[in-house]
């Protein structure tokens, strides 16, 4: 990882994070229970956060499969830029734990932490590049007004060169985020000085 960020509460550094409500403890776990959370993330069976929403198995699988094809599908937008969406709503919703994992992905994918340090700085003056500033102006706006999106913001995004299918990409993964940090900020709470996440 490139040097360690910390700005305003946030941080690049690896968080854990703790549920405050009752796991699903491994040894009593469902067959079905143990199979969507070995298919939803490599860390999912020592995850708080996948072992409290395997109490719904259906409920984590559709929303493993429909993260990971947000996140992580070929083509489209860049997934350096998802990663960079995400951790701008992650910023903006207050989700400390939800940003330090998309910013070290960020990092790991574009090679470079200056945005992150700018996003964690200051979201509405962040990015590097004519095209990051319009994607990070749009992600604050999607997560801050999500009802007054405009089709001049579209063509904002338009006018630094995405395409269609990269502002639906873009589209995609902020609105996730706007779910995924809502269950990460009122399910549990990140825990700092992790060496493992």
């Amino acid at each position: 990882m490139s040097d360690l960020i910390e700005i305003n509460g946030f941080t690049n550094a690896t968080l854990g994070w703790k549920a405050w409500l009752d796991v699903v403890k491994l040894d009593s776990a469902t067959p079905e229970q143990i199979a969507v959370l070995e298919e939803s993330h490599p860390k999912a069976k020592v995850s708080d956060y996948y072992l409290f929403l395997v109490h719904q198995p259906e409920v984590l699988k559709q929303r493993s499969i429909a993260f990971n094809a947000i996140m992580y599908a070929p083509g489209g937008m860049p997934r350096a830029e998802r990663e960079l969406g995400a951790t701008v709503v992650s910023r903006i919703n207050g989700c400390v734990y939800c940003a330090s994992v998309h910013a070290q992905r960020f990092e790991q994918l574009a090679k470079r932490n200056d945005a992150i340090t700018e996003v964690f700085n200051n979201p509405h003056t962040a990015g590097t590049s004519a095209r990051e500033r319009a994607i990070v102006d749009f992600s604050i706006a999607l997560t801050s007004q999500p009802n007054e999106i405009p089709p001049a913001r579209i063509q904002a995004l338009k006018d630094v060169g995405l395409t269609e299918i990269e502002i639906l990409d873009l589209i995609h993964s902020v609105a996730i985020f706007a779910w995924a940090n809502r269950l990460m900020l009122n399910l549990g709470e990140p825990v700092f000085d992790q060496t493992g996440g």
